[in-house]
């Protein structure tokens, strides 16, 4: 059998971890051919490869990123993409096709897949928003990161008396900023599933003050004001899948902390970092996992599929699982989070 593989949508710590997997399990044990696919949706639509083995496979179990590169191509945005995509695996002689990805890169799997495409998913995020799966990889180092700069801003924090506010990643989910936030101490978490109060958090920022410490503030990009209610934006720019750039609301907030209170306040915007660099163990650890699962379900023609974490299992569930509703922080875990406020 020939099998293709691409990662698609925004990079990711531990996705060389899983093409590692998923070509090493498949060559030894299932005697398969890999071909490699360029940039996302890119490759398949416009028939980009390049060779992928054991040997492409050295040494990038720790590498951050892709070997395969990535973007955000939507083939069901473009003239005859599903075509293309059909006619280019035919010519390339592939069977099936592992794609690695997010929410939109499994949205066009699960599409491709009730099109009569023999497709596997595996799910990627740092973001942990995926449905289906406990976790995603990628999600535990974005948060050790986001953690060891929190940590780090608590005592240029304490030395200056002044606010700090630290901007992470997470459009509709607020996972990053609810881990980081409570492993790094912060005083005030704030998310997008919970629309917060500029007063209430001003209060709080006071309080913190009153008790002779500084606050640590972190927010997720895609948090909004109650009274504004709109996500703070880059630009209007929209990709292919419809998202617009977030971005800003750390410095908002920053700015109106310090018109309210009066108090010295700074945002620290850590944007691409928490994507990039070295993958944690336990991202290698559930990358690597999620690929050895994911060529058996190729192997054993199980299609239409995505790689979910279960407790400690790795089990299958139907690719539309896993991209129909987005993961999101409950009230519940959220409150776990405020006993620490102020």
């Amino acid at each position: 059998m020939r099998v293709g593989v691409l990662t698609g949508g925004g990079d990711c710590p531990g996705l060389n971890a899983v093409i590692r997997a998923v070509v090493r399990k498949g060559v030894k044990t299932h005697g398969f051919e890999f071909v490699g696919y360029r940039d996302g949706w890119r490759g398949p639509l416009e028939g980009v490869t390049m060779e992928l083995g054991i040997e492409q496979c050295r040494g990038i179990l720790p590498r951050g990123g892709t070997i395969l590169g990535s973007s955000r191509t939507n083939p069901f945005k473009l003239d005859n993409g599903v075509g293309r995509i059909k006619d280019n695996l035919a010519k390339d002689g592939v069977d099936a096709l592992v794609a690695i990805g997010g929410e939109d890169t499994l949205g066009v799997a699960t599409k491709l897949a009730d099109l009569g495409v023999d497709v596997v998913g595996v799910p990627k995020t740092i973001d942990n928003d995926l449905s289906g799966t406990d976790f995603t990889f990628g999600f535990d180092t974005a948060v050790n990161i986001a953690t060891e700069a929190i940590d780090r801003l608590h005592t240029t924090a304490e030395s200056h008396h002044r606010v700090l506010v630290v901007e992470v990643m997470g459009r509709h989910a607020g996972w990053i900023a609810l881990h980081s936030g409570i492993a790094g101490g912060a005083n005030i978490v704030l998310i997008p599933e919970q629309p917060f109060d500029i007063g209430e958090v001003c209060a709080l920022v006071e309080s913190r003050f009153e008790s002779h410490y500084a606050p640590i503030l972190v927010v997720s990009e895609g948090a909004v004001p109650r009274e504004g209610g709109d996500m703070t934006l880059v630009s209007g720019d929209v990709d292919e899948f419809g998202h617009v750039r977030l971005g800003g609301i750390g410095d908002r907030l920053a700015k109106e902390i310090e018109a309210r209170t009066g108090k010295e306040a700074r945002a620290v915007v850590l944007g691409h970092i928490q994507r990039g660099g070295t993958p944690t163990a336990f991202d290698r650890w559930l990358a690597t996992r999620f690929g050895l699962q994911a060529i058996d379900a190729v192997a054993e023609g199980d299609f239409g599929t995505m790689m979910a974490l279960r407790g400690t299992r790795i089990d299958r569930v139907p690719l539309a699982e896993g991209t129909g509703e987005l993961k999101l922080v409950s009230p519940e875990e959220y409150a776990e989070a405020q006993v620490f406020f102020g």
